[in-house]
């Protein structure tokens, strides 16, 4: 058969168990023999009732699942599949009350399920933006929390004390014109010192930094940066230098915040950018014509290695590192 184009080509596709195993085996394996995730033997015998490996050296069982964020999961391998797709190419997003009826689980299980393929989204990328022979480098920041006008009059009454904006998670965003690619991250706050060390952090020094007027931004070019900036009481546009790139990323973010999750957590947002910014770098371009099923399987290429429990996910103990 051939790939599954659509969904309704998904899942019935991946309804056999065989054909999940096997799309799971290439994407870890490369469609070669499987690797023990216990001790590294490639030796191994197949249990066909039990449909995993057992390997010859350890002595250990493992399934598709092992050493994924699938692992000690209950829930079929199919659901994962299917759940995975919706959550890569739904461009805003998929509630746990969606996918807990669209494959068949609890609706705390979807909850589990959607932060755990969010946590494989994550970019884990050190590259660096930018350059002196690259494209411009657009950088904005944003606020990510309620309306004062949705709020009890009491909390808005504490709002007065301080800026509305300081009520609010920021996020910080960076756009490479030349790539098309977003980077974005949860920042404790918007002060210049955060600003400035995440620039550093990730966009080549010569680069040309595109910002607001934002005095958080002041003295880049000290830092060897090309800094232009527009000011937006004045202008949103001037030629070339805008901010606009990074602002669609913004309004495409808070359109899945506010129109299908509603409430975010501030503990679990950094995951809810991250899932935006995979199908932001992943959307179709007429350079780079992606299909679902492209998308799906750049995802489903990011499973291998990483690990969330629920005890990490409610904040319990630390996060396991990839491994």
């Amino acid at each position: 058969m051939e790939n599954p184009k659509t969904l309704t080509d998904a899942i019935r596709y991946y309804a056999d168990p065989e054909n999940c195993i096997a799309i799971i085996k290439e994407m870890r394996w490369g469609g070669g023999e499987p690797i023990c995730p216990h001790c590294g033997e490639q030796r191994h015998y197949w249990l066909a009732k039990q449909m995993r490996w057992k390997c010859a050296a350890c002595r250990k069982q493992f399934t598709a699942k092992t050493g994924t964020v699938f692992e000690n999961s209950p829930i079929s391998l199919d659901k994962w599949i299917i759940g995975i797709w919706l959550v890569a190419n739904c461009k805003n997003g998929i509630s746990s009350y969606e996918i807990a009826r669209y494959v068949g689980v609890t609706q705390k299980s979807a909850w589990f399920m959607l932060h755990r393929i969010r946590y494989a989204l994550a970019n884990g990328s050190w590259e660096m933006f930018g350059g002196p022979e690259s494209g411009p480098v657009e950088v904005d920041e944003c606020f990510i929390g309620g309306k004062p006008k949705n709020m009890h009059a009491k909390q808005r009454l504490k709002m007065q004390n301080g800026t509305h904006a300081n009520k609010k998670m920021p996020v910080m965003g960076m756009l490479d014109r030349e790539s098309r690619k977003v980077r974005a991250k949860v920042i404790p706050n918007a002060k210049r010192e955060v600003l400035q060390r995440e620039i550093l952090n990730a966009i080549e020094k010569g680069s040309t930094v595109y910002t607001d007027g934002w005095t958080g931004y002041d003295n880049l070019a000290a830092q060897d940066y090309i800094h232009e900036t527009v000011t937006h009481i004045n202008e949103y546009v001037r030629g070339q230098v805008h901010t606009q790139g990074i602002e669609n990323f913004w309004s495409l973010l808070k359109r899945g915040l506010n129109g299908t999750y509603v409430a975010v957590e501030p503990f679990h947002l950094h995951r809810y950018v991250d899932e935006q910014a995979f199908r932001y770098n992943n959307r179709a371009t007429k350079d780079n014509p992606l299909t679902d099923y492209d998308r799906f399987m750049l995802a489903l290429s990011q499973i291998s290695g990483k690990r969330l429990t629920y005890a990490e996910l409610t904040g319990k103990v630390g996060e396991t590192a990839c491994r």
